[in-house]
C-alpha cells in the first residue's frame, strides 16, 4: 500500500493523526507504509535521539514469531487471539500458525481504526481469520464479540497474545486483571504470551519511559517480578521464563546484547 499520507484526507477522515499511533508508530519502526508524519515524527525520536533503541520493535516480533511457532508446533492450541495486534507486517500470526496448521484460528484485535481497514482487507479470503476493533483495556466486549464467538472455540485451549501491548496500559488500569480475565475464559492448556518494556532502574529504560510517555501520555516500564506477576496465580511459566526477546528461544547465536535490547523481554505460561 502507499505511504498514509498520499491516501488523501478524505480516505483517513476517520483517523486521528493529530496524535502518534502506537500501531502505526510500530509498523514504522519495522519498514512498513502504513503510517502518518505524526507517526513518523515519534519514531525517529526513538531513532536518533536514542540511537540503537528501534531494535527492540524486530526483538519483539521475533520473539512473538518463535512463540507462536512454538505454540502451533507443541501443544494442542490450534486458535489464537492476539490482543493489540498492530498493522499488518510481514510473519503475522495466522501466517505463523497456518504454515503448520492451515486451518488455524486467529483473532486480530486493536484500537486503531488503521487495522480494521487494512486487516480486513488482508484477510478478506482467509475464512479461519478475522480482525475486530476494540480496546484490549475492555476485554469482555472482545469476548462476546460475534466475530470472537464464531472462530474461537473457548471449550479447547486458546494462546493469548499480549505482544508489547500491556506496557501501555497503566497501573490505575489494572493489567493484571486483564489477563485474569482470559485466565477466567481459556481451557486449560491454554498459553498466554507477552511481551513487555523491563525496567533496570537505570537512565536508558527511563530515558525511553520518558519519551513514550511524553508523546502517548501513557506506557509504563515494569521490573522483572512486576511482569510475571501479570499471570498471577494458576500459571506455569515455561522455559527459558522472562529473558530479553532476542534471546527467547531463539536458535540462533546472539551476539553480546546492546544497551536497548534488555529493554523489552518475553515470556511464555500455559494455563494449569
Amino acid at each position: 500500500m502507499a505511504d498514509a499520507d498520499k491516501q488523501g484526507k478524505r480516505s483517513y477522515a476517520e483517523f486521528d493523526v493529530s496524535r502518534p499511533s502506537i500501531a502505526r508508530t510500530y509498523d514504522y519502526l519495522l519498514g512498513g507504509k502504513d503510517n502518518f508524519a505524526v507517526d513518523r515524527a515519534f519514531g525517529d525520536r526513538f531513532i536518533t535521539e536514542l540511537p540503537g533503541s528501534a531494535v527492540i520493535a524486530h526483538d519483539n516480533r521475533g520473539a512473538l514469531v518463535r512463540a507462536v511457532q512454538q505454540i502451533i508446533t507443541h501443544t494442542p492450541v490450534r486458535q489464537f487471539i492476539d490482543l493489540g495486534s498492530g498493522l499488518p507486517t510481514a510473519d503475522n500470526v495466522h501466517q505463523v500458525a497456518q504454515r503448520y496448521v492451515p486451518d488455524a484460528k486467529v483473532v486480530y484485535v486493536d484500537s486503531d481504526p488503521i487495522v480494521l481497514a487494512h486487516g480486513r482487507a488482508l484477510l478478506a479470503e482467509n475464512e479461519n481469520t478475522t480482525v475486530i476493533q476494540a480496546d484490549l483495556r475492555e476485554p469482555k466486549a472482545i469476548y462476546e464479540h460475534p466475530d470472537t464467538k464464531a472462530l474461537i472455540d473457548f471449550g479447547r485451549p486458546v494462546g493469548i497474545i499480549f505482544s508489547a501491548t500491556l506496557h501501555h496500559v497503566n497501573d490505575d488500569e489494572d493489567p493484571a486483571a486483564l489477563v485474569r480475565f482470559w485466565y477466567d475464559r481459556i481451557a486449560s492448556g491454554s498459553h498466554v504470551f507477552i511481551s513487555h518494556f523491563r525496567s533496570e532502574n537505570d537512565p536508558r529504560s527511563q530515558e525511553l519511559e520518558q519519551v513514550l510517555q511524553g508523546s502517548l501520555g501513557r506506557g509504563r516500564w515494569r521490573t522483572d517480578e512486576q511482569i510475571l506477576a501479570l499471570y498471577g496465580d494458576g500459571f506455569t511459566v515455561l522455559e527459558p521464563g522472562l529473558v530479553p526477546a532476542v534471546k527467547w528461544r531463539n536458535r540462533e547465536p546472539v551476539e553480546e546484547l546492546t544497551d536497548y535490547q534488555p529493554l523489552i523481554a518475553a515470556v511464555l505460561a500455559v494455563k494449569d
